[in-house]
């Protein structure tokens, strides 16, 4: 039987990703995810990592204690969903200058956390350490690039205020693509953006001047919109908030030229590494979820094939969503872009 490893090198060692955080033990869960294994899966959920059963359970005050390395530079890319967020976040995973997180459940278990009653300092003693163990790079001088799931956006300005050297990027879709997205995606896209409206409302994060029972009157895309105009006020409040530190990305210049939007993000995160390979990066010839080969113009086909079955009804919210946002004063389209049209 092999020892089991220290504190100290499990800290030390970027391949243990802490997972998971339990409040009642104040310890935090690690699971060993390679890069390789990082790489390859969407999200670094168990539903794509499977199962760990025997994870490292270390005390937070002790992995704090075992930080010894400085901290890696730490970014973030917040986004509204059904943007490409996963392409690109895994077209920013470049050995030698950054590594990339997916979604990792570990700031999901800062949100639980919240919603049932977490004091506020402890929740922020806890998020500074959750950031430190999230932000150790595999090599000196490399960054680290945190994709939180969308979930996590009532927090994201609290992130950045616990640090203030991290840049971000919002990437989002155009509310009409984003509602095309939606549509074609079936009953469980539709009851996954109730959920998220759910989540939000007890966060405070819906402030568009509807009562509660006015959610249960609007239809399925009524409240996918909501959840996206929510997320729009936000992003624009944080826009204005740090516009230095802050960039905006819209997922159709996104998917239309991936290259020049990984250089802009490259530059904008302040990125080391060759731009002239980022075109060869395995990520932009790929479906970001399946795995399978992906092709130039894919994303626009698929919401023309949308729009072809639910194009009626999407014009209509649309319709009904601009007159929302022009009431509460939310940008259809947000300033501080990293490219223009």
């Amino acid at each position: 039987m092999t020892a089991a490893p220290s504190v100290t090198a499990i800290i030390d060692d970027a391949r243990w990703l802490a997972h998971r955080y339990d409040p009642g033990h104040d310890a935090f869960h690690f699971r060993r995810v390679t890069r390789a294994v990082r790489s390859d899966v969407p999200f670094l959920t168990d539903l794509h990592l499977g199962e760990e059963k025997s994870p490292f359970v270390l005390g937070r005050a002790d992995c704090r204690e075992a930080l010894s390395a400085a901290p890696a530079p730490l970014h973030f890319l917040f986004h509204s969903a059904y943007c490409a967020s996963t392409m690109l976040v895994q077209a920013l995973d470049r050995p030698g200058s950054s590594t990339s997180l997916s979604e990792p459940v570990l700031l999901n278990d800062m949100v639980g956390w919240r919603r049932r009653g977490a004091n506020s300092r402890d929740h922020a003693r806890v998020m500074d350490d959750a950031l430190a163990m999230l932000g150790r790079g595999f090599g000196p001088g490399e960054a680290v690039i945190v994709k939180p799931s969308n979930i996590f956006n009532p927090l994201a300005r609290g992130a950045l205020t616990l640090r203030p050297q991290a840049r971000a990027i919002l990437l989002y879709a155009p509310l009409r693509q984003f509602l095309l997205s939606v549509a074609r995606k079936g009953m469980w896209c539709r009851l996954w953006c109730r959920e998220l409206l759910e989540g939000y409302l007890a966060d405070g994060f819906v402030q568009l001047g509807f009562e509660a029972r006015d959610y249960f009157r609007q239809s399925d895309l009524q409240v996918a919109a909501i959840g996206w105009l929510a997320q729009q006020q936000v992003f624009a409040a944080l826009l204005a908030w740090a516009p230095g530190r802050i960039a905006s990305l819209d997922s159709e210049m996104l998917t239309l030229d991936p290259v020049a939007a990984v250089t802009a993000a490259m530059d904008h995160l302040r990125l080391t590494g060759d731009r002239a390979t980022i075109a060869g990066h395995p990520a932009l010839g790929r479906n970001s979820k399946s795995g399978a080969p992906f092709t130039m113009g894919e994303r626009q086909r698929d919401l023309a094939i949308a729009e072809a079955a639910y194009g009626e009804e999407i014009a209509q919210v649309v319709g009904w969503a601009e007159a929302v946002a022009g009431q509460a004063g939310i940008p259809l389209t947000l300033s501080g872009p990293l490219l223009t049209r």
